[in-house]
């Protein structure tokens, strides 16, 4: 079984029922992007050995949808638990083709994890039912949320998470901020760990020659924040998101899924559909960002795809402060990563970045 590299990081975890480490990344004046994902994935499996128990594993709620973050973190939880553990999930689905009875036959024992993310609450009630839907299916049995980000928009969902979690009795929850850890030691009543995003468990790509000085990928979705006047934009700039694909890529992506699944054997190979597709969202992901010298972004995976491709980039927050609340704990001081409030302040940053001669 492979070892992650040795890490400094102490502290993200603890043993408690309701405790869980509070530190995050240690404070220094500046890291660079090489140390502190090594420090981040030690900070991983730190949490993940701790929790993840023995026996066979199942691996739910795949994104089966184009942004490039979901699917991000699914190859990095896939990556962590085959790299890592050593091990493949004995049943694996999406919310859409997800079968009580199919997870029972195929492992009739052993824990549940929940793909991570940024859906614990109401902001995305479809995986929120799904997550009330396992806990009913499966009381006592050990389900554990990979990490997620929380927001919750009114009292009474709070309640009924509450109670599905106290119901449940075995429920483990993982976060990625210390404003979501707070929050679930005062709502819920089950272990809370702080953990960093999965998605930095993905192995690295290599980041693709440039096409312009700046890379503008903005939130189009609920989660939107910032605006881009038009007239700010500098001239050669690209704007995009990455919530559509082409159907070039999504008929490549079913060839390359096909052939995955004929290589395998009939028990894998709806996850090698799952893995085929994720890889080539992934991909899509950093042909987008490489286009860009220097890239702003109010998504949290770009900010992390741009840290594993040594990107050059300012974050923005999204609607709910997700990103400020997650730099804050684990990237607050990568060397290559600026922060800003407003698109006026994030498109002077980058043109520092760009001025910079290192990068």
């Amino acid at each position: 079984m492979a070892r992650p590299p040795a890490s400094a990081f102490q502290g993200a975890s603890g043993s408690q029922r309701r405790g869980a480490g509070e530190q995050g990344i240690p404070t220094q004046r500046s890291i660079e992007a090489e140390a502190l994902i090594e420090l981040l994935q030690g900070a991983i499996h730190d949490v993940l050995r701790q929790v993840l128990p023995p026996g066979p594993l199942c691996l739910v709620d795949y994104p089966s949808h184009p942004n490039v973050g979901d699917s991000a973190i699914w190859v990095g939880e896939v990556e962590y638990l085959s790299r890592v553990r050593g091990v493949r999930p004995a049943y694996c689905c999406a919310a859409t083709d997800y079968s009580a009875a199919e997870l029972r036959e195929s492992a009739p024992e052993g824990a549940i994890l929940i793909h991570g993310g940024g859906n614990f609450g109401t902001l995305w009630p479809e995986h929120q039912d799904f997550r009330r839907e396992l806990m009913e299916r499966f009381p006592g049995r050990p389900i554990i949320q990979l990490p997620q980000s929380i927001h919750f928009s009114d009292e009474s969902s709070i309640a009924d998470t509450a109670r599905a979690i106290r119901n449940h009795g075995a429920f483990t929850l993982l976060v990625r901020d210390r404003a979501s850890f707070a929050f679930a030691r005062s709502h819920f009543d089950c272990p809370v760990h702080l953990c960093p995003d999965m998605a930095f468990y993905m192995r690295r790509e290599h980041r693709r020659p440039s096409r312009a000085d700046l890379l503008c990928l903005l939130r189009t979705d609920k989660e939107r924040k910032a605006t881009l006047d038009d007239s700010l934009v500098p001239e050669g700039a690209i704007v995009t998101d990455w919530l559509t694909e082409t159907r070039g890529e999504r008929r490549g992506a079913r060839f390359r899924a096909t052939i995955r699944a004929a290589l395998t054997g009939a028990a894998a190979r709806r996850q090698a559909r799952y893995d085929a597709f994720a890889w080539s969202r992934c991909r899509r992901g950093v042909r987008i960002l490489s286009q860009g010298k220097v890239v702003i972004s109010d998504r949290l995976h770009a900010h992390i795809i741009s840290t594993m491709l040594g990107i050059p980039h300012v974050v923005l927050d999204n609607s709910y402060g997700k990103l400020s609340s997650f730099l804050a704990v684990w990237t607050s001081e990568l060397e290559s990563m600026r922060r800003a409030e407003t698109m006026e302040e994030a498109l002077a940053q980058a043109r520092d970045l760009l001025a910079c001669q290192k990068y």
